[in-house]
Formats: C-alpha cells, sequence, structure tokens
C-alpha cells in the first residue's frame, strides 16, 4: 500500500489566463503567491499564512485555445511508481529531480512526490462573519470508467470508499487526519470513453455569503444546486463548486 502523507492541487494554467488565474485564487484563499520557479519560472506556490501549502499553480504551454486544467500531487515517503503502474497507472515522465507524472486508468494525471509537510491549515476566516477553505478535489468520471478508477484511488491511497445514500453518483475516499484535500469521485451523467478530469470544491458554513464573495473577484455562477453546492466558473474558465460542507472536518452538515 502507498503511504499518502500529503495531497496538493495543482492548478495548470494556460498562458492567456495565468495571471488572472492566479490573482483570482490567491484572493479567494487569502494566500500569498510564492516567487516563480522552475526551469521557466512557470510553478508558483499559494502559501497559507499559518500551515503547510497545499494549493500550486503551474503555467502550462499552449495558445489562446488552451484550457486550464488540474492534477494532484501524491506525497509519498518512497518510490511507488512501480506500485501505481501494478495498480493500472501509466508512467508518464520521471523527472531527474525525483518525481514521476503519471496517468490513472481513465487518463487523469498525477505525481507522485517526496516533499514533506503536515500542518493542514484552517480556513479563512473573513470579514463577514463565515469561513471557508479549499479542501477537495472532485475527479469527474465518465460511467465507464467509474468503478475502475474508484477502486484504482482506494488502492493506491490506502483510503477506503465511501458511498452518499442521497446522492449515489458521488463516492469519496476516507482521508487520514490532517490531510489537507479530500477526494471526491463523481460519476458523470452522460456516456462515452472520455478522459477523467477534476475540479475544485470549497467547504463553507455560509454558502450565499461565500458565492458573492466570489462574484465580487470575477467569478461567474454557472448552477446552484440548492442544499448542498453552487457551481462558478473562475476568471481563468474553470469550473469549480462552492459547498455547504463543514470547513473545519470536511463532512456534510
Amino acid at each position: 500500500m502507498t503511504t499518502v502523507s500529503w495531497v496538493t492541487a495543482f492548478l495548470d494554467l494556460p498562458p492567456h489566463v495565468h495571471e488572472a488565474g492566479t490573482r483570482f485564487w490567491s484572493a479567494v484563499t487569502a494566500y500569498a503567491v510564492s516567487p516563480a520557479r522552475g526551469d521557466d519560472a512557470e510553478f508558483t506556490t499559494l502559501l497559507p499564512p499559518v500551515g503547510d501549502p497545499f494549493l500550486k499553480i503551474q503555467r502550462t504551454t499552449g495558445d489562446a485555445t488552451a484550457r486550464p486544467g488540474l492534477h494532484l500531487d501524491l506525497h509519498v515517503g518512497s518510490a511507488s511508481a512501480e506500485r501505481a503502474q501494478g495498480l493500472g497507472a501509466e508512467v508518464v515522465h520521471r523527472s531527474e529531480h525525483g518525481y514521476v507524472v503519471l496517468r490513472s486508468p481513465g487518463g487523469f494525471v498525477f505525481c507522485l512526490v517526496h516533499e514533506v509537510l503536515s500542518e493542514r491549515p484552517w480556513p479563512t476566516r473573513w470579514p463577514q462573519e463565515h469561513e471557508s477553505i479549499v479542501d477537495q478535489v472532485c475527479l469527474d468520471i465518465p460511467p465507464s470508467r467509474y468503478e475502475t478508477e474508484c477502486s484504482f484511488w482506494s488502492a493506491l491511497t490506502g483510503w477506503p470508499v465511501r458511498g452518499s445514500v442521497s446522492r449515489p453518483e458521488f463516492r469519496h475516499l476516507v482521508r487520514p487526519d490532517g490531510i489537507p484535500i479530500r477526494l471526491l469521485l463523481q460519476r458523470l451523467e452522460a456516456a462515452g470513453d472520455g478522459l477523467v478530469t477534476g475540479h475544485l470544491d470549497l467547504a463553507c458554513d455560509a454558502r450565499p455569503t461565500e458565492v458573492s464573495r466570489h462574484e465580487a473577484l470575477g467569478a461567474t455562477v454557472v448552477a446552484d444546486h440548492g442544499g448542498g453546492w453552487t457551481t462558478l466558473r473562475d476568471p481563468a474558465g474553470a469550473l469549480y463548486c462552492v459547498t455547504e460542507r463543514d470547513p473545519r472536518s470536511g463532512l456534510g452538515r
């Protein structure tokens, strides 16, 4: 079993929306942007005021038609690529810097890295007297790939799968205490064999207030799902959700 000690969500932003996306997510989280690093200064980190970082941004390549994306870094204690391959993953790249880029059986890109982090940040308390935090990545999975992806991610992390009684299209992995990002597995309605994608979710304790705050920062509401979450589009064009889950536990209320 792969021991996952931390999960980082990586926003992959094409050049034409990189600045707008970085500025938006820094403002939404109240996290500072680190100095750029990498061979082409393509990587930055969003730095919480307290605790270890778990959100990073990569400036990708591409023209004005390129779309934003998302991938995960799984922080592991030792080389686990071979085990991931045995579970059905494909190795895309082995970096000289020590990390390995892979694709899940459904095509979702993730990396195995060895950076040691441990202090999960608390939610941000806003002047409107509510709290919010980015704390979940939802994997959007075509129906034909759903069972395979659920089994793969549970086996890779060692985290058990839990279903939803009221929403059978959702399952989540039970993350250990201290892990900043929870994994939600959503079975899409549309049939087909497309690749698995992902989006960010925030938890908050006052959804209408939080959504209004995001709109003021440049987001657009796409759909209000009533008793649970609101889907928005950020200024870079990426979809994400604001949910009514408890921002401290990540669980439904």
